[in-house]
């Protein structure tokens, strides 16, 4: 599959990669591969910009309230109908937080305050590509919880009644760090 902008490329083991520009944002010369750096990278043949294909960036939110987690059933593909965490990808003008914050509205209608960092998670998708998840602890500050965005339902969890049909493995990775960091019964942290 090919556009006047970029062709569908293919990795070295034959799986589909990504939308791959043909021609440079700055002067619309040609892009030709070569290796820079010990990678093969694009470089326009006319005013010598390096193209660098970077991951895509994202980023979401472990929200607990009253001991439960927050997760939203996928209403879009991929992955339709299994529980995530409420995540999406940033947009050009926001930073990595107003990411989160805005994602944890958008899906589930709640406005929240971001704790602490969780983790950073990197992802190789085969519906998305390359991607880097920036994931947050955050309590709930405002709104009502109710399914939005690309998201057909919204709920509370208890740490041991997770459900088992979660998304991504990112996401599985972060409740289990977010389970870490809980204290067990004695208040001692597990």
């Amino acid at each position: 599959m090919t556009s006047d902008q970029g062709s569908v490329t293919r990795n070295l083991s034959g799986e589909r990669d990504m939308l791959v520009p043909r021609f440079c944002p700055h002067c619309a010369g040609p892009l030709v591969s070569r290796m820079i750096d010990e990678k093969e990278r694009l470089v326009c043949q006319q005013c010598g910009f390096i193209f660098y294909i970077n991951p895509k960036v994202a980023a979401g939110a472990l929200i607990e309230h009253e001991g439960r987690v927050v997760l939203v059933r996928r209403g879009i593909e991929p992955h339709f109908g299994s529980w995530t965490l409420p995540a999406g990808f940033a947009e050009y003008d926001e930073t990595i937080e107003e990411t989160a914050i805005r994602e944890c509205r958008e899906e589930t209608g709640l406005e929240v305050e971001l704790d602490d960092l969780l983790g950073v998670y990197s992802v190789n998708s085969d519906f998305y590509g390359h991607l880097v998840l920036v994931l947050y602890s955050a309590h709930i500050v405002g709104g009502e919880m109710v399914a939005g965005d690309d998201a057909s339902e919204v709920s509370l969890f208890a740490p041991h009644k997770l459900p088992k049909d979660l998304a991504f493995q990112a996401h599985r990775e972060a409740l289990l760090d977010w389970e870490k960091t809980r204290p067990d019964r004695s208040g001692r942290r597990v």
